[in-house]
């Protein structure tokens, strides 16, 4: 989400409602070339330089998973909405991915059968993170990596994870980690922001 500051939590949306209205931020329906570009640009340096089964989870409408697709690599969404479902699979039409409705903690998929798991603005939603990320830890195959892509939003009631704690839960289970800052990069928001956003980038 471009502004977490509206919701009180992810698990608090009706996002069957949100729906129709989500790609109406810049950063959700890339309408605009310039961010488009931006988020293809940052998904080139992040994903495999050879064609690889992405995980996109909690996809949303699926445009990042579009772009990860016109890429070359095979991508799998997975989002708990029904109505985002349909919508992602309508942007999806044509190219090498598929689109599950399921829980984004637990997602249903194989184990051990993704290069890469692929989640933006998601993971601070979720109930015990620690352990979502050590069973998404499974569904990666050895030399696996997340992308993670996260922040804290809002000044009156921040919301979301500092990347001091996306970091910290990571250790236990990556060879490497790497922390790409996103704030000052307005391309990517369409707007400029002052608050924390960035990129963990992990490898398993």
């Amino acid at each position: 989400m471009s502004d977490a500051s509206e919701w009180t939590a992810g698990a608090d949306v009706d996002w069957d409602a949100q729906a129709p209205v989500f790609d109406d931020e810049p950063d959700h329906g890339l309408r605009a070339p310039e961010t488009r570009a931006a988020w293809a640009g940052r998904l080139r340096g992040w994903l495999p330089d050879q064609p690889s089964d992405v995980l996109d989870l909690g996809c949303g409408t699926g445009s990042l998973a579009l772009l990860a697709a016109e890429q070359g690599h095979r991508v799998t969404g997975v989002d708990a909405s029904p109505a985002m479902v349909e919508r992602a699979r309508a942007k999806l039409a044509g190219q090498d991915a598929r689109v599950l409705c399921g829980n984004a903690a637990a997602p249903p998929v194989v184990a051990a059968g993704y290069d890469v798991i692929l989640v933006r603005h998601v993971l601070w939603t979720l109930p015990r993170p620690a352990e979502v990320l050590r069973h998404w830890r499974t569904l990666l195959r050895p030399g696996g990596r997340f992308v993670l892509v996260e922040g804290v939003w809002g000044s009156l009631s921040p919301v979301g994870m500092p990347v001091d704690q996306v970091t910290a839960l990571l250790a236990p289970l990556a060879r490497r980690i790497r922390v790409e800052p996103l704030s000052d990069d307005s391309l990517l928001w369409g707007k400029t922001v002052t608050d924390e956003r960035y990129a963990v980038l992990a490898g398993i």
